[in-house]
């Protein structure tokens, strides 16, 4: 068992710093998604403004996966993470100063977060270069998915007694500092590799088209991109989780113990597929994992009472740990001069996904029971999962796609 190895995760100064300064963006992330959204609705009164604030900040994730991800691969990773940081401060700043018009602020957040899409792509693949092994990339991964969740938390948590404290172009200010501390720990802390696409660039659209081959011409890694789609639907119950709160008479904290609930199941599963479980043992429970994380969600059809509800979405959370063994296979199945683009494109379509569904659950609680609507998409979890399930191949050892 290689448990010793997974202990030293921590202990590797690069991947201290890469996810250091992934927490701090994360963090940041949200501190800018709250005070814009404060301030629009401040500066118009319109809620419609404040939910359009939000949104900018999905958007450029649907232009930038297939558009952007190469850049993670044709030039250095480490280059890529500290320019983008220090252009990402830039703009956070220019949106502090006062008297700017709110356009003006859309323009500049939705390119502040376009520049995050080669940033998160270039850092998933520098992962994989600090630990080329699986069992030490499976524990970093895990790491930062758990670290990750707490990030957007607290930086809403955070991002609201700002905005309350002080004022919001103050707190745009202070996320403009974590992406300059970000760029200093990335430059301190990770060795400067070379990049890792060899070759004359070629044009946008066809770097775009490569990737998509790469990704959607594999048979292997089409199935592996549908397992990472699958969180679609298990993200639904968090958007819902306020009207099926309400509907036990819950408030607030039926509302925070139904969101701890899940997330902690899906946190504590991680921690221990990455510590305790083989690598061999791990890809081979991807695929009732992924059942498993739908099958408690389609049992809300029979309206369990709040503290039912929290152990079936604490189960749910618990089986969606299985993105972990398909991170892990992923990577392995991704040539190295691709693996930004590939990790760009999957996050793309993941962001498109949950947003849609997010707003069709919350479009369906207005004409069905809420515990209904986690049901469905408990249901089409559970069909998606087991639709995958059936399409695996015998493992075969083949070449890498060629781009």
């Amino acid at each position: 068992m290689p448990g010793d190895r997974r202990a030293t995760v921590l202990r590797d100064a690069e991947f201290r710093g890469l996810w250091l300064a992934q927490t701090l963006s994360r963090l940041g992330d949200q501190l800018a998604r709250v005070a814009l959204t404060v301030l629009a609705f401040q500066t118009t009164g319109s809620a419609l403004a404040a939910a359009a604030a939000y949104a900018v900040t999905m958007l450029p994730w649907l232009i930038g996966g297939p558009l952007l991800g190469w850049i993670g691969d044709r030039y250095p990773r480490r280059a890529v993470l500290i320019t983008c940081d220090l252009a990402g401060a830039a703009l956070i700043a220019l949106m502090a100063l006062p008297g700017l018009p709110l356009p003006a602020l859309y323009v500049l957040l939705f390119v502040a977060t376009l520049l995050g899409v080669p940033f998160t792509a270039a850092r998933s693949a520098l992962v994989r270069d600090v630990f080329p092994d699986d069992d030490r990339y499976a524990s970093a991964t895990a790491i930062g998915a758990v670290s990750g969740q707490f990030a957007q938390v607290a930086g809403f948590a955070a991002g609201g007694l700002l905005a309350a404290a002080t004022t919001p172009r103050q707190a745009l200010l202070l996320d403009a500092l974590t992406f300059l501390v970000s760029a200093l720990l990335v430059r301190r802390s990770v060795a400067d590799r070379p990049a890792a696409a060899a070759g004359p660039p070629r044009p946008g659209e066809r770097r775009a088209l490569a990737g998509v081959r790469l990704v959607f011409g594999d048979a292997r890694l089409r199935r592996l991109t549908g397992y990472a789609w699958l969180a679609t639907f298990h993200t639904v119950p968090a958007g819902v989780v306020a009207p099926y709160a309400a509907g036990f008479g819950g408030g607030a904290r039926t509302i925070g113990f139904l969101l701890a609930c899940a997330a902690s199941g899906t946190a504590l599963a991680m921690v221990g597929l990455s510590r305790w479980v083989s690598a061999e043992r791990r890809s081979r429970l991807l695929e009732p994992l992924a059942v498993l994380a739908g099958v408690p969600l389609a049992l809300c059809a029979l309206a369990p009472g709040p503290v039912l509800t929290g152990v079936l979405w604490a189960v749910s959370g618990a089986g969606a740990a299985y993105q972990l063994a398909a991170n892990v296979a992923f990577v392995r199945a991704v040539p190295d001069d691709s693996r930004a683009q590939a990790f760009a494109l999957v996050a793309a379509g993941l962001v498109a996904g949950q947003g849609a569904g997010v707003l069709l659950a919350g479009a369906l609680t207005a004409v069905m029971p809420s515990h209904l609507v986690v049901a469905g998409a408990g249901l089409l979890a559970t069909l998606g999962a087991l639709a995958l399930w059936s399409a695996k191949q015998p493992a075969t050892v083949t070449a890498a796609p060629t781009r």
